[in-house]
Formats: C-alpha cells, structure tokens, sequence
C-alpha cells in the first residue's frame, strides 16, 4: 500500500465517528471559521487513544493541539486549492467508486445477512422435510407441476394423513424411507442453496406444516417440531464398546465395569487407551475433538450435551454402534457478535444466499427509483445485429446514439451508446452465448445484466443522500488526500529536494550526527571441505592482507577462503570477538551455528571518532530536515488562520 492510500485510509476510519452527532453538540474550536463539534472530536480522542482515553486535561490538551493541527493544514491545502486539481479528483472519484461498491453490498446485503445469521443461530431447530426432486433449471411447466404437487402433499399431512408415513412413501430423499423425513435438530448455516428453506425453519410456527419451499435440490414440505436454545460446541472424549465384538450382551458387562473403575477413581484416559474399541481416538485418550449439533447420533449427543461442568462423565449410552462412556473437556457456546461476526460474515459471502439478497436489492432500487424501460429502443437495435454480434468480430458504434433506453429516479437516464459501449466491452459474454444462445436471448440477458449494474450505480450516486455517514467519510477521504498534498509541497518534497537547505540545516544540527570510533574488519570464512586448513590460513592472514590471502589459498579450481570486509563501531562490536580493539588483532577460530564451516576476524584499521557528511548521514538528516520543516510550517500556518478554542466546551470534557 503506498504512503498516499495508507494516510487516507488511516484518516478515513479515524474521522468516522461523528456518525451519530447529539443534538446537544457543541463547537469545540474553530479555523478561521471552519468548526469542529465535540462529537467529531471525543470520537477520533477515543479511537486513536483506546484504553489510553482517560479524557484527563493533559490527555485531552495534547490531542487537541495535533487536531488543530491537522485542521490548520486542510485550511492551507484548500487555499492552495488542491482540491481542484483534475488528477486528485479523479483519485478521489476512485477511492469513491471503490468505497461506494463495497460499502453499498455491505450495508444492504452482508451486514444484515450476517446479522440474520447470528440471531438465527441462537436456535437450534427440530426440523422434518418432504423433498420433491427439481432440477434447478426447470422449465416453468415442471416447477408448477412439482409446486402444485407439494400443495397436495400438504393438504393430505393437515387433512390428517401421518407426516413421518408421506415422506417414507413420497419423498425423494433416500434417507426418509427409515426416518420418515425427520432430520433432527440443525442450526445456521443451512448447506448452499438451502436458505429459504433455512428461513422456513426459523419463521414457520412449532407443528405447523409449510407451503412448498424451493432449494437446489426441489421443493420441500417443511414441519418444524421444536426450538431449543442453540447447544454451541462441546470439547469430548469417550470411551466406545462396540456391540457386534461383544454378540453375548453386546458389550453392556465390559461398559458397566469400566463405569465402575471410574467411578472408583480410574483414569478415563488409561481406561480410553487400553479399551475402548474406537481406532481413530483410543491412542488419543478417547479424544473426539469439538462438535455440534447433527453429527452423531441423537443419543450420543444428548449424553454429552447434558454434562454440565467440564471433566464429567456419562452414564453408558447405548448408541447403534454400541456402549460409550462420554467425557465433557470443555463447552463452547455461541460468542457475542462481535466475536461471531467475521466468522458468520465470511461463510455468508460464500453462500448462495449472498448473491439472492443482492438481486433482491437491486429489485427494491428499481421499484423505488421507478425504473422505467424503452423496450421499442432495445427491439429496433436487436433487429440491427447478425450472427456477427455473437463473436469477436463484433464492435460497438462508433457513433453513440442518445436514444433513451432507461430512466431511474428523476435525472438518471440511460442511452442505447451506454449499453452498446457496455456490450463491446462485454466481447467475451457474447462469444460464450454464442455457441448455446439466439440472438434476441442473448441481447435480453446482457440488457438485464447492464440494468443491475446501472441500478447500483444510480444508488451508488444516491449514498450521500440516504446515508449522512457514507458523506461524512468521504469528506475524510478528500481531507487526507488534501493533507497529503499539501504536506508533501510544503514538507516532503522540500526536505528531499532543497539541497542548499540541507545543507544549510546540515550544518546546524552536524554534530547530532557522529561516528564512533570504527574498526575496519575483515571476516574469512572456510567451508567444511577446507577446515583442516584454518590454522594455516589464519597464520598468513595476520601478516598479509584479504587479496594476498585470496591469492595465496584459492585457485580456479577450488575456493579454500572467502573474505568478507566490513567497517563496524566500538560501540555496535558484534562482530569482534572478546579481542583486544587494535589493528592487527585476529579472533581466534569460531564453527558456523548451522554448519560445520568456520571463520575468523581480523581488524586491519581503527578508524577515529568523527561528525559523519552529509552523504553518509543524508536519510538521518533528510528525516530531521522535514520535521524542522514541519514545525516551522505549523508556526506559519497558526500566525496565518486564526484558531479560537471553545475553553467552556473543552473544560467541560475533563474527567480529572
């Protein structure tokens, strides 16, 4: 993320709190005329200070002086009316149109799905179905004939015909031959392409019996048998006696002495290791791990959801596999929503229902924007095309006509250019209906697609008017991209750019920038091939220099030494070894932590304490430079715009 956005975004999300204003809203200060209320203020204090906001006086002063601050350089960004430069709007158009897209489908579409899920998840449902089998591309005959079906089946089951003896007979899942269509208690969410039937379970009354509902898989008929609070998760292990190992009693006598030892103070864990007959989780101590609602036998899970303090144990539980003994580790119930929020929010984006909330919002923008359609245009033009539309070869007008096509609200017209530009942009949708797709199908499947996408822009445009937070964040994108501007003609560029200032600056503040006293050291290293030889490199070494070294042991053919020069101060020596600091020393011989290879240093100069130049200290410098530059500016700006602080307002925020 480069400087520019992260300032922005770190300003838009800190800015954002005056969302809900009190009436009772008070200036605080203002710059030359320009106010800042208490609300806008307290909000970005308390987010940027976290725990840290006591609201004390000193707390509060120091804060107050870096937000008039801020202000006073907005104030000379639009003197300098930067906020008319073309390429900064059209960054600001940028940030909006990405902001606006996202936050739309979040307000209208995640945040309430999200929040649905959260609520629906305090629940479990007692839940039994019918599933009349549908493809999902039905034709409309087969889909009424199928729903007209499932209206029968539901005036027989309310007439007094047996649920549970309907779904044996007539239901297309497999499982309800044996369980008569009952499938036990679920909770959120239900699988992809099952949220209206999901909704159903959580809207139809206790014992009533529903209209046909329509997933993926085909209708249902719904009966909901009960609601309980959710369950959450629980954290188990358990000990299992299989049933056909033991064809005397079924393993009752082995469960109920095993039941005995515990209870006699055994150890669930040895007892687990050494008997149970489940060899997945007997290594593990009879650990099973977490888990919900539905995935074992209602009998199981009824055991150990009904233990009520963690390291208790079951009574034995006779389940179809056989006898378990059942340990509770741990509970873990539904979190608030802050803490369930991000986990709900990304299965709900991956979710079919995402994408029907979604069309169901553009439904509702077109009703109240009264979308209104010229379908003699759309038909003329279709008459237009040939079989060329449908492939590559396919371009739009270079002439655009006006001719309306669609209007939403009162000033949002569409154009036949508009829609053509958007179907030759759209080369690769036309070459793919092409090979399944008629002309005339086609057109009207693009032109639905191009109204959707026309429907969110026009309410994209309408996001300042119906939601007063979506302006006021905006009005904090365009400040932080104004301060950002502005900070880096005044600051940024100056510090980099005025070398005759640098320099200047240089030689006032020269001295804060010094060297230690150095050591110019040169490292050799040898690989474990060539470690015998160590002692005789480092023999030579303290008489001759890293090039003689080099010369005198490697060869084309084989590399004994390399050498690695580098200058290091007294007071960062942690590459000297314990050895005296004088030219001339050599550390004695070291291994390689990772490696059988080993190395020695030697110092070959001592280099004196010094101020370091311009050059050597230019980033140090550079950086001292723009808060000079910085300070100096603020000063100008305070003399320039005048700044009246509320002291009634302000004392009125101290908590001391």
């Amino acid at each position: 993320m480069n400087k520019r956005i992260a300032t922005v975004l770190i300003l838009a999300l800190c800015h954002l709190g005056w969302l809900n204003a009190q009436k009772n809203d008070p200036v605080l200060f203002t710059v030359n005329d320009q106010e800042v209320k208490v609300s806008e203020f307290n909000y970005i204090y308390t987010k940027t200070n976290g725990k840290e906001a006591d609201f004390s006086k000193k707390s509060l002063e120091e804060y107050l002086d870096l937000y008039i601050r801020f202000k006073l350089k907005v104030q000379r960004a639009k003197e300098l009316r930067l906020d008319t430069i073309p390429s900064l709007m059209k960054e600001l158009d940028g940030y909006r149109r990405q902001l606006a897209d996202s936050y739309l489908i979040d307000k209208e579409v995640t945040e309430k799905l999200t929040l649905e899920a959260y609520k629906r998840a305090q629940q479990d449902v007692e839940i039994s179905h019918i599933l009349l089998s549908l493809s999902p591309d039905a034709s409309p005959e087969d889909t009424l004939k199928a729903y007209n079906e499932g209206l029968g089946l539901r005036r027989m089951i309310i007439q007094g015909k047996d649920f549970g003896e309907v779904a044996k007979e007539l239901s297309a899942d497999k499982s309800a031959a044996q369980n008569g269509g009952y499938i036990g208690y679920v909770n959120v969410l239900f699988p992809n392409g099952f949220y209206n039937l999901e909704t159903a379970a959580y809207s139809l009354p206790v014992g009533e019996i529903s209209k046909p509902v329509r997933t993926s898989s085909g209708y249902h008929i719904l009966k909901v048998h009960n609601r309980r609070p959710a369950r959450g998760e629980i954290e188990a292990a358990h000990i299992l006696i299989r049933a056909k190992k033991h064809p005397e009693d079924g393993g009752k006598a082995l469960i109920d002495s095993l039941y005995s030892q515990l209870q006699g103070g055994g150890s669930f864990e040895s007892l687990a290791k050494e008997y149970s007959e489940d060899g997945r989780t007997a290594s593990k101590s009879g650990y099973i791990g977490f888990f919900g609602i539905n995935r074992f036998q209602t009998e199981f899970e009824d055991a150990a959801f009904g233990l009520n303090e963690d390291d208790a144990y079951s009574n034995p539980v006779e389940t179809a596999v056989g006898w378990h003994i059942v340990k509770r580790i741990s509970k873990r119930d539904i979190q608030p929503y802050a803490i369930e929020k991000s986990r709900l929010q990304t299965q709900v984006k991956k979710d079919d229902r995402h994408e029907q909330a979604r069309l169901a919002m553009i439904a509702r923008i077109k009703q109240e924007a009264g979308l209104k359609e010229n379908k003699e245009v759309l038909s003329a033009f279709t008459e237009t095309l040939t079989a060329e539309f449908l492939t590559f070869k396919w371009k739009a007008p270079k002439e655009k006509s006006n001719k309306t096509l669609f209007e939403l609200g009162e000033d949002f017209e569409v154009s036949l250019g508009d829609f053509t530009d958007y179907l030759g942009q759209a080369s690769r949708q036309r070459i793919r209906m092409g090979r399944t797709t008629e002309i005339p199908a086609a057109v009207d499947q693009l032109y639905a697609d191009f109204v959707d996408i026309s429907c969110m822009k026009y309410e994209e445009m309408m996001l300042e008017k119906k939601y007063p937070e979506f302006k006021l964040l905006m009005g904090e994108y365009e400040e932080g991209i104004l301060l950002f501007e502005a900070t880096k003609m005044e600051v940024w560029d100056k510090a980099s750019k005025d070398t005759s200032g640098l320099k200047v600056f240089h030689g006032k503040v020269r001295d804060n920038f010094r060297w230690d006293e150095r050591a110019v050291a040169t490292t050799y290293n040898l690989s474990p091939e060539t470690v015998d030889q160590v002692e005789t490199v480092r023999e030579f070494a303290k008489t001759h220099d890293s090039d003689e070294v080099l010369t005198r042991f490697n060869t084309e053919e084989k590399t004994v030494v390399t050498a690695e020069k580098r200058t290091v101060e007294k007071k960062k020596n942690d590459l000297i070894f314990q050895m005296p600091w004088k030219a001339g020393e050599v550390s004695e011989v070291k291994k390689a932590s990772r490696s059988n290879a080993v190395y020695f240093t030697k110092i070959e100069e001592i280099l004196p304490a010094r101020v370091k130049s311009l050059d050597e200290a230019r980033g140090y410098i550079i950086a001292e430079y723009q808060d000079y530059l910085e300070t100096q500016w603020i000063k100008s700006l305070r003399s320039k715009y005048n700044v009246e602080i509320k002291q009634k307002v302000f004392n009125d925020l101290v908590k001391d």
